[in-house]
């Protein structure tokens, strides 16, 4: 099966009204982070299911999915690219994170970002050099940031939160909400971990910590600790 073919079971479960809806979801509107995001319609678990399909697609095909205007062909090819990530040796694993960070310009939504950066980029950098999570969370870039924060969430499952708290320490004035979320959802993860280690960030950064962070952050936390931190704050 070829790139054709995939295209042409997504263009076969287009839905035009559900479409419309998702366009407004994931915020596309002028001057929204998902600004003229193109949408076929299509839910994740349909996505997903084509996506299995073509999990041999080759990696030519991949990139051509990953450069489609239209979101659910892109999110096909993370879920391809994760899936191929897992099941491959060295040298297909790096050939997939450095076409993953090549073209992360496509990876353009929380939910690319949430579905792909721990399976491929944490997994390639857990026992490499992470400087580029750390040059990623100071650009510019919002998915860039996203991705590197999200990448930890496959260290965290390894009890190692070094990186974690050190992005989260200086994304602490980053101006975007969906930062705020995604490093509030990481601290969570830790403390899922070790509500220790946790807490000791939680005590020295709360008051510098944006409300939705810190919200995050607590959610899993005892009631009586939810409140002394939100009191805190």
């Amino acid at each position: 099966m070829d790139q054709p073919s995939i295209l042409n079971l997504f263009k076969s479960q287009a839905n035009s009204e559900r479409a419309a809806f998702v366009a407004r979801y994931f915020k596309t509107g002028p001057g929204q982070y998902g600004e003229n995001d193109l949408f076929l319609g299509l839910s994740v678990g349909q996505t997903r299911a084509i996506a299995k399909q073509f999990r041999t697609l080759p990696q030519k095909d991949v990139l051509g999915l990953v450069q489609s205007p239209y979101h659910e062909h892109r999110a096909a090819a993370l879920f391809i690219w994760v899936d191929q990530f897992k099941k491959g040796d060295p040298l297909q694993r790096m050939e997939i994170f450095e076409s993953y960070v090549a073209h992360r310009q496509y990876v353009n939504n929380w939910d690319l970002v949430d579905v792909s950066a721990r399976d491929i980029v944490g997994a390639f950098l857990y026992d490499q050099d992470r400087s580029l999570l750390h040059d990623y969370a100071q650009s510019n870039h919002l998915w860039s940031v996203r991705i590197a924060v999200i990448a930890t969430l496959y260290f965290i499952k390894r009890k190692d939160y070094t990186d974690t708290l050190a992005l989260c320490t200086l994304l602490l004035s980053h101006p975007h909400d969906l930062i705020h979320k995604a490093c509030g959802w990481m601290l969570r993860e830790v403390g899922e971990q070790d509500r220790e280690v946790l807490k000791e960030f939680l005590d020295e950064h709360t008051r510098q910590m944006p409300r939705t962070m810190l919200r995050y952050a607590i959610e899993k936390l005892p009631e009586s600790e939810r409140q002394y931190y939100l009191k805190l704050k």
